[in-house]
């Protein structure tokens, strides 16, 4: 048997099945760096009698962390322990052995396998986590546990995490909305408010009429319509429960990018039981804004639309996005009839049940199909296939063909 598929199959299945294994190669036996990897594995999928900080309880190493497989292979010695100092270690070895989307998948399990919220409660700890998605998704979820000293670590790491999906995001979703509102550079269609007269005046000096002391445009120049402001209203009306934690982060960090053009008026709200408006927030400060956001709870969808109809002024310039697995706590055929009238009105209304990085949710079908049935399309989405959403939607495409257009890219 090769030997490197001996290796691998010994770091799936732990030091107790080495034995099994010897006579099919020396592969069985891990050298230096293998040995280290097999170190931070066990520490987390493997299984002694511990408390927080330490594996906790018989078991093996799972599917879930690391590309390892379910095999059981009993219990093992091996921990992290109490102590700061192995937490750093470990942390520092996971980080060098380990893919960047292993070690995500590691330091999670790390803290909801094995209770290792210490990672998130000293700043010298906190310093050595990658910064991702799905531990900002912790953080958020723990920010009344994280103390005062570890907080300007914690902001440190959702900053990092921001700046990364806001540069892998921004440009597409300019050009997205900068493509569906400035068809031309400039507009043939008569509008005073946007005559460019500077531009009218200086090219037609040519065709001034001396003998009536007139100025007899032969082209006259308006500003494009996405050069003057709030040309349309967009509003994320997010779920904020639990389930949808990475939807609610990628969600706010794109609210805060459509914050930042003046083509759009932008509304972000979060919502449980109770409505918080984050759209000042969202234009200043997205990583306050994150930390402003409070996951878990009920969920009440139609008191969330409630507060967000009063932002439509134009319904055929308002894009509504709600974010929500549609797993609705408050008043469900209130929520349907404000969905349907907000469409019949010509809001261009969308629900995204998930907005990850996966774009697979999980929802309550029954209210899917209903809106569905309304027009409304109800779909997961990847952030990635989100500006082709925006453009299409902008631009005044079918939403039904082009949700299922993005559908069918997410399933490739």
């Amino acid at each position: 048997m090769d030997q490197e598929k001996v290796k691998r199959w010994r770091l799936i299945l732990g030091e107790a099945a080495e034995e099994k294994l010897q006579p099919l190669g020396a592969g069985a036996t891990l050298d230096e760096e293998s040995r280290i990897m097999d170190e931070a594995l066990a520490a987390i999928y493997d299984g002694t009698a511990g408390s927080p900080g330490s594996p906790g309880g018989p078991g093996s190493r799972q599917a879930g962390g690391a590309g390892t497989g379910g095999v059981g292979v009993g219990s093992r010695k091996a921990g992290l322990g109490p102590s700061a100092p192995k937490l750093a270690k470990w942390l520092g070895d996971i980080r060098t052995f380990f893919p960047t989307d292993i070690v995500s998948v590691i330091q999670t399990d790390a803290i909801e396998r094995r209770g290792l919220k210490q990672l998130l409660l000293e700043p010298e700890l906190l310093s050595q986590v990658k910064p991702d998605i799905q531990m900002v998704a912790t953080l958020m979820a723990l920010k009344g546990m994280v103390p005062e000293q570890t907080k300007e670590t914690a902001r440190q790491l959702v900053q990092a995490v921001v700046e990364e999906i806001t540069k892998r995001l921004s440009q597409e979703l300019q050009r997205a909305v900068t493509g569906a509102l400035n068809r031309r550079r400039h507009s043939p269609l008569p509008s005073i408010s946007g005559l460019d007269w500077d531009r009218t005046i200086r090219r037609n000096l040519k065709h001034y009429d001396q003998e009536r002391k007139l100025l007899l445009p032969e082209k006259v120049y308006f500003f494009d319509r996405a050069r003057r402001s709030k040309e349309w209203t967009v509003i994320l009306d997010i779920d904020q429960s639990g389930s949808m934690a990475n939807s609610v982060i990628y969600a706010s960090i794109i609210g805060s990018i459509f914050a930042s053009m003046p083509a759009l008026d932008t509304r972000v709200v979060a919502f449980d039981t109770e409505v918080v408006d984050l759209s000042e927030q969202c234009a200043t400060d997205p990583v306050d804004m994150l930390f402003g956001i409070q996951l878990g709870g009920g969920t009440d969808i139609n008191k969330s639309i409630a507060y967000c109809e009063p932002f439509i002024s134009e319904p055929k310039k308002t894009l509504f996005i709600l974010v929500s697995d549609l797993f609705e706590g408050g008043n469900r055929s209130e929520m349907l009839l404000r969905l349907e009238a907000m469409h019949q009105a010509g809001v261009k209304v969308l629900c995204l049940l998930a907005l990850s990085d996966d774009g697979k949710p999980s929802y309550d079908e029954n209210v899917a199909k209903k809106l569905a049935s309304f027009g409304i399309p109800c779909f997961g989405c990847s952030p990635d296939r989100l500006p082709e959403l925006i453009e299409g939607a902008l631009k005044g495409q079918d939403l039904v063909q082009l949700a299922n257009r993005i559908t069918a890219a997410n399933n490739l």
